[in-house]
């Protein structure tokens, strides 16, 4: 029943909302396929994610935050008020300070980027129905520097503006081709910590990390973690 502690011996009982069909549907299929966690349904938009919460009382509900007819935010806002047993799990491709910070305050217990893959989001699933919460690395710089004293909220792109005498500009865009997740991993490797380690710290997958880093030791010429160090020090990465 919902709103008591998950068992370990079942399976978590989840519900999909997002309104691209193609997403909604790949993301039944991706978590379909992992052991230990029943899609019991799939919702277009937050009313029929409602609808689907009363009708099978899941555990969990993996929620997009821009969908048609009732949102995210307003649909985290009704499932704390009539479904308080259901853990919440934002998974969107938002993470300006307006998102992130509205989503948590509704009342969202995680916040991921639909960049996450399913180990990800699985472990972020079994961890927010056992009351504990995870956020993307991203979502949680976001949210540092938005509770900062000196933030100010975002809603969207900023433009550079004029830059003030003595202030830094625009941080470089990163060297050959890096993204920033992966210049992020390369510091942590330039710090000494392995692939556990860094999985670990970033919430991502022994086999996601090692993917990025055979990207990463691609697109540096780095032989191996030894080469990878040096490129990053010359870089001032990590």
């Amino acid at each position: 029943m919902t709103g008591e502690p998950v068992n370990d011996d079942q399976p978590l009982r989840i519900v999909i909302a997002d309104d691209q069909a193609s997403v909604r549907e790949g993301l039944v299929l991706l978590l379909g396929g992992v052991g230990g966690i029943d899609v019991v349904g799939a919702a277009a938009d937050g009313e029929q994610a409602l609808e689907l919460v009363a009708e099978h009382r899941p555990d969990a509900i993996l929620l997009d935050l821009h969908m048609p007819v009732l949102d995210g935010i307003g649909a985290t806002r009704r499932l704390v008020a009539e479904h308080p047993g259901v853990a919440i799990v934002v998974l969107t491709t938002y993470v300006d300070d307006t998102s992130v910070l509205e989503a948590l305050r509704a009342g969202a217990r995680s916040y991921l980027t639909k960049d996450a893959d399913r180990t990800d989001i699985a472990r972020a699933l079994h961890a927010a129905a056992g009351g504990l919460t995870v956020f993307d690395p991203r979502v949680h710089a976001t949210l540092l520097a938005a509770t900062s004293p000196a933030a100010a909220p975002q809603t969207g792109p900023v433009s550079p503006g004029p830059q003030l005498a003595g202030q830094p500009g625009p941080a470089p865009d990163p060297p050959d081709g890096l993204t920033q997740r992966e210049v992020e991993i390369l510091g942590l490797i330039a710090q000494g910590l392995n692939n556990g380690e860094i999985a670990e710290r970033l919430f991502l997958s022994n086999h996601t990390i090692k993917t990025h880093i055979n990207r990463i030791f691609t697109k540096t010429g780095s032989r191996d973690r030894v080469a990878a160090i040096s490129y990053a020090r010359r870089h001032n990465i990590g």
